[in-house]
């Protein structure tokens, strides 16, 4: 029989060079060891793909809380906290960021478990992810389906974000509720008070006064919650109908970039956690480009980078704008962020509750 051809030999039989000694093996979960959710997780980051990236994301989670830990340098303690909002300056200022459907959807009661235990300094969110949060303590959002009909919704006053439904009635105790408080916003401004939209979400948290509210505790916790497009949803639309009634509300943008752009300033370091894409996740990186860079990153969307989106671009892209520091190792999850959000959370924030009371108790 004649030999195996030379070049498929050479095409086929390369030879391996050795791997490095520090190469991470494929091993996933045995269940044979019980059902174990921590175990399960932790062997994430050796599994491939996906599962690799949520490993590495957790990591890099674990990483930005090690980092608020830790005391702050000498040298830094000399510099000016200018921060407006008067929060407490700690070693690693965490920005969480994250678009209205994550409000909308049940993530919100992870999203409300952060703030209302203090575990993350900034907040970075687009108009939705303001009243959804207020229109839960007002009235429920319910599950449907993605396949329902548009035209069947509409004729029954019932409105579809995804496969959740919400009924128009709950928009109307939402205008029911927050006409009188625009009322007094006005009048206040007449004496001085200078509104933006920080300003307003926190005064709305206030006034919400319910502690199922994630702006409930953003206010409670002197945690500073941005919104730069403010007036794109359920709010402006009532902010537009009250300026017929009542004109003369000015609600200024200019304060909020500087004070939102100061939370990078002045931080000793940065970690960025950013659910989704868009106006929330420019804002917290352009944010961070005004210190050369975030040191911690962890992005989280379903977006891909082909089309030059913002949303789809990987950190790397970031890193070229001064987003994201040359030293870092951001992370990016390919992910639906109601998937894989909360387990992010149960293996990082969660985890370390009592660390974090610790280190609020000191």
């Amino acid at each position: 029989m004649a030999g195996v051809p030379d070049i498929a030999a050479d095409a086929v039989l390369v030879k391996s060079e050795q791997m490095p000694e520090s190469s991470e093996v494929v091993r996933g979960y045995d269940f044979n060891e019980g059902v174990n959710y921590h175990k399960l997780f932790s062997s994430m980051s050796r599994t491939g793909f996906q599962a690799t990236s949520v490993g590495q994301a957790i990591t890099e989670i674990n990483r930005m809380i090690d980092c608020k830990f830790q005391e702050i340098p000498s040298d830094k303690r000399t510099e000016v906290n200018l921060n407006p909002c008067g929060r407490e300056l700690t070693n690693c200022t965490i920005f969480l960021s994250y678009t209205s459907n994550l409000i909308s959807a049940g993530t919100r009661e992870i999203i409300r478990y952060l703030v209302q235990h203090n575990m993350v300094d900034c907040i970075v969110t687009s108009a939705g992810g303001i009243e959804e949060d207020f229109i839960k303590c007002l009235a429920p959002t319910y599950v449907g389906d993605f396949a329902l009909p548009g035209k069947e919704l509409r004729l029954k006053g019932i409105n579809r974000i995804g496969n959740l439904l919400v009924p128009n009635s709950n928009y109307c105790l939402f205008e029911n509720w927050l006409l009188p408080i625009l009322d007094n916003m006005v009048e206040e401004q007449k004496e001085g008070t200078k509104w933006t939209p920080s300003k307003v979400v926190a005064r709305l948290g206030k006034e919400i006064d319910n502690p199922d509210s994630v702006y409930y505790w953003a206010y409670k916790n002197n945690i500073p919650v941005f919104c730069p497009a403010l007036t794109d949803g359920s709010l402006g639309d009532m902010i537009y109908f009250h300026s017929y009634q009542t004109p003369g509300l000015v609600i200024d943008i200019v304060e909020d970039i500087r004070l939102m752009n100061s939370q990078a300033v002045y931080a000793v370091n940065t970690g960025m956690v950013i659910l989704g894409g868009g106006i929330i996740k420019h804002h917290t990186c352009n944010a961070n480009l005004m210190r050369n860079g975030a040191d911690f990153s962890v992005f989280v969307n379903t977006a891909c980078e082909f089309d030059g989106s913002d949303a789809g671009a990987k950190p790397d892209e970031a890193v070229s704008w001064g987003k994201i520091k040359l030293t870092a190792k951001p992370v990016k999850v390919y992910g639906e962020a109601t998937v894989i959000f909360p387990i992010l959370v149960g293996e990082t924030f969660a985890s370390r509750q009592k660390e974090f009371q610790a280190f609020y108790s000191k």
